[in-house]
């Protein structure tokens, strides 16, 4: 039997899938050849110090009580970034590279993997520190709409993930048991923290990294995000 997996001839109920949003199904790094058309040469650089001071800024905001939306967060690691980089941020090209967290791209198997998923008769959620407005908007430009049952955004509690009323959003929003949900995410703290929380869970890895030193690893990790597939095939019995 493969770990985690249910024993033979077990099937295990799937009330719905949950969807981490940025860096899962729309890569935050698209973002890059816009920045590096401002910025030559360091388009690359300031898309990761963006993305590492992004996550960074929602954690101390949590931890600190300091909630803004994730907007905001965007924007204060965008300015930061380009300080620390030495980079001259025009307004113009703040609000250009906003912008594109409006309609990054979305991953080449995503919109496949999540038809087939409704073909299937899965219900589907978006679970995301995104705004609302950013949520929506995104969605749209990939061409999902209209796959989704929720897009349930963090700005409702005013909390950042990991904490665990973030979490609590895709039970209430179900009605049913963590343990009934799929959630899937391809940042591997983000993993990791939903199995503490109680979801099953797929890490899509898609770099092949270590799993993170938590005391605690996904149910199941794959390379792509068409791999979840399988791993809902096997949960279900199908």
């Amino acid at each position: 039997m493969v770990p985690g997996e249910p024993a033979s001839g077990i099937t295990m109920q799937i009330r719905g899938i949950i969807f981490d949003a940025y860096g899962t199904l729309f890569d935050v790094h698209s973002v890059a050849s816009l920045a590096e058309e401002i910025f030559p040469s360091k388009g690359v650089a300031l898309s990761n110090l963006w993305r590492d001071k992004q996550i960074e800024y929602t954690r101390l905001r949590t931890l600190s009580s300091r909630y803004v939306d994730f907007l905001r967060v965007t924007e204060d690691a965008l300015r930061n970034a380009c300080a620390r980089l030495r980079l001259p941020l025009a307004e113009r090209d703040l609000e250009r590279l906003l912008a594109q967290y409006h309609r990054l791209d979305a991953f080449p198997d995503a919109v496949a993997t999540l038809q087939r998923l409704r073909s299937q008769g899965f219900a589907l959620a978006i679970l995301s520190n995104g705004t609302p407005g950013m949520l929506e908007s995104v969605v749209d430009s990939a061409g999902m709409s209209g796959l989704f049952d929720h897009l349930l955004s963090a700005d409702e509690v005013h909390k950042f993930k990991t904490a665990p009323e973030v979490y609590q959003m895709g039970v209430a929003a179900f009605g049913c048991s963590a343990a009934e949900l799929v959630f899937v995410s391809a940042n591997g703290w983000d993993a990791c923290c939903a199995t503490w929380f109680g979801y099953q869970t797929f890490w899509i890895n898609r770099a092949s990294d270590p799993v993170e030193q938590l005391g605690v690893a996904p149910t199941r990790q794959g390379r792509q995000l068409n791999d979840l597939t399988d791993f809902v095939d096997r949960r279900t019995g199908s």
